[in-house]
């Protein structure tokens, strides 16, 4: 019996990319592993948490709040919700093992706002961590929107309101429209659970504002069919990092030029770099994303201002252009 519906990502029971495959071998493993070639990381980049009150948020503007990897804090007026919250001081099981942390949370869970929504886009440990969500859900009444079959997961780890979304499916938190979108990834938190669930992107459309977090992705034909389908975004959140050794990352993860052309897909008002300099997941040193970024936006013909990377815990208003600009003809 079909645990899901099936459809070109799906068979019924597991989850797959229609345009190409992100599967990996043993092989491949302990080839990355003989090759070697990792830039080294410090060790940590001491910093301690902001808590002082986050800025006002105007109506028809929309803020954002950096606060590491990514973890974003979305803001309008009226409605406030979190990207992927990851306070854990590992990316991995329980939040003590795997990658350590580089970079602290830019902001504590206690120094947030009330949340709306916490969006998840798949159920890897740099993006989802049970005492993260725990400790958001605890203190509001946020609807946790996540792809199909993490439901009874989320559930069991303290989620009191749950909604999953297929790919292209929608739901409505307060004023906002939140619609789960395509990407190209795969889900596993064991050896025994891969792609049983599934990985998404999200736009949220509100009144103010219209913002797309593209998750973790490698580069695939759906972002320019999601820029026809959204075609007034405000904002992109858009991945830049964990993306050598090429060979093996290419299927799973952007590296900054594809990031670069994710950007001339959309079409969005402005992009905003995440998912990097925060856990030593792959080869690249922890500036270099930032780097190759430069240079990318430098040969694409890019506007740095239109494809920002904020400092850690920075927060950028930004006015809804969505309202703003020429109706469609």
């Amino acid at each position: 019996m079909a645990a899901f519906p099936v459809s070109d990502h799906c068979d019924g029971r597991r989850f797959f990319n229609p345009h190409g495959r992100t599967d990996r071998s043993i092989r491949d493993l302990l080839r990355w592993w003989r090759e070697g070639g990792a830039r080294p990381w410090p060790r940590r980049l001491a910093r301690e948490p902001d808590r002082s009150p986050l800025p006002g948020v105007n109506q028809g503007a929309v803020a954002f709040t950096f606060i590491g990897h990514s973890t974003f804090l979305i803001r309008t007026s009226t409605f406030a919700c979190i990207t992927d919250p990851v306070f854990t001081t590992h990316a991995g099981p329980f939040g003590i093992f795997g990658p350590r942390r580089v970079r602290p949370p830019a902001r504590t869970v206690d120094a947030l706002p009330s949340i709306d929504a916490v969006l998840l886009s798949h159920n890897h440990y740099d993006h989802l961590q049970p005492r993260s969500l725990r400790a958001i859900v605890s203190r509001s009444s946020a609807v946790v929107v996540a792809p199909l079959g993490l439901g009874r997961f989320l559930r069991r780890h303290g989620a009191r309101q749950v909604v999953e979304l297929d790919w292209w499916e929608s739901t409505r938190v307060k004023e906002a429209s939140i619609t789960a979108v395509p990407a190209q990834h795969f889900s596993a938190r064991t050896p025994w659970d891969r792609n049983r669930s599934l990985w998404c992107g999200y736009v949220i459309e509100t009144p103010d504002a219209t913002v797309y977090f593209v998750g973790d992705s490698g580069y695939s034909p759906d972002f320019r069919r999601i820029g026809e389908r959204f075609p007034r975004v405000d904002a992109a959140l858009v991945p830049i990092g964990a993306y050598e050794p090429r060979w093996f990352m290419k299927p799973m993860h952007v590296n900054p030029a594809e990031a670069v052309q994710i950007h001339l897909d959309v079409q969005p008002a402005v992009s905003l770099a995440m998912h990097f300099g925060t856990f030593r997941l792959t080869d690249e040193g922890i500036d270099e994303p930032v780097r190759a970024l430069e240079q990318a936006r430098a040969e694409a013909g890019v506007d740095p201002a239109a494809f920002r990377v904020l400092e850690w815990g920075e927060t950028v208003r930004l006015p809804g252009v969505r309202v703003e600009r020429v109706a469609d003809p």
